[in-house]
């Protein structure tokens, strides 16, 4: 029933009905991520990766109600115009957007659950969310955890936000039976840095194998998604020293001023930009290249699979 909310566009519904890869794309990044005119290029350039790689993107949005699996490119600059005023989407924002027609742009949770309606299996982003610091006495979860844990999309991440406690993240992501996938590593990347100290649960090294594990997953008939942590390209990475300062001091404004909920991620995530003088942003941006790449040569690897059957 909920197919009559959705509009899947044109090439991305041709690319999944002759069984051709696609790569699914969150909005928030554009509309919480970064300033106009620049979020609008920066989606705009991811989509034109993942074409380059072989891959059809589905950036996915809710506008005027309608749950959108693609978007057109003045659908983006929308969205990038917008930036704060558009709804940032989590699971239970859903049937109130839907159902009073407004926007919202959609985070790592809702991006998953469109894209597993719209029948789309990869998906590529920036960071995940997680458990925050602090939560054994805020309780502030990001429900992503919960939904890569019953709905079948692999994400590919560059890790959990560095803002946020990564030991207790995994420890809540084992409990919930999500198997975490550290590409060409054994520990966990720390999204601003290629490590964390944190070990993953299994390292695969190339497309092919990650495709297979989570075509296995589905036959066995496995509910939720596979996480996929690729560190950030080695020329982008920052110095660890530098940003873990900058997260600390983010944190404890944070703190300090009583921000919460989902307001959290974005108050952490500028004024973390502030205090690296833009770096952190670059970084941000060049990782999600980096995970649209693979997340196209991963779809192109699971349309191979799902053909031979």
């Amino acid at each position: 029933m909920l197919n009559r909310y959705l509009d899947i566009a044109p090439e991305v519904k041709k690319a999944l009905d002759e069984g051709k890869p696609v790569v699914a794309l969150e909005s928030t990044i554009i509309s919480h991520g970064m300033p106009y005119p620049q979020n609008k290029e920066t989606a705009l350039k991811v989509e034109e990766i993942i074409r380059s790689c072989g891959a059809v993107p589905a950036t996915i949005a809710i506008i005027g109600g309608r749950l959108k699996a693609g978007l057109t490119a003045d659908e983006i600059d929308y969205l990038g115009k917008a930036g704060h005023a558009v709804t940032k989407a989590s699971r239970r924002d859903l049937p109130v957007l839907v159902a009073k027609g407004m926007d919202g742009a959609c985070t790592v949770t809702t991006t998953m659950m469109i894209a597993a309606m719209a029948g789309i299996k990869v998906f590529a982003t920036g960071g995940i969310g997680g458990v925050h610091r602090g939560a054994e006495t805020t309780m502030d979860i990001s429900a992503d955890l919960e939904e890569l844990a019953k709905t079948p999309v692999l994400v590919v991440c560059a890790g959990a936000k560095a803002i946020l406690d990564l030991g207790l993240t995994l420890e809540y992501l084992e409990t919930k039976g999500v198997t975490v996938i550290g590409y060409g590593t054994k520990e966990l990347p720390a999204f601003y840095t290629r490590s964390s100290g944190f070990g993953v649960d299994y390292e695969l090294d190339t497309p092919e194998e990650v495709a297979t594990a989570f075509h296995v997953k589905q036959v066995l008939g496995q509910e939720g998604g596979l996480l996929v942590t690729n560190p950030i390209p080695e020329e982008y990475s920052m110095d660890p020293a530098v940003i873990n300062k900058a997260i600390d001091e983010a944190v404890a404004e944070c703190k300090g001023k009583g921000v919460h909920g989902k307001e959290t991620t974005p108050f952490l995530l500028a004024k973390v930009k502030d205090l690296t003088g833009g770096d952190s942003l670059d970084s941000n941006i060049q990782l999600v290249y980096n995970n649209a790449r693979v997340a196209s040569a991963i779809a192109c690897s699971l349309s191979k699979l799902e053909k031979q059957g």
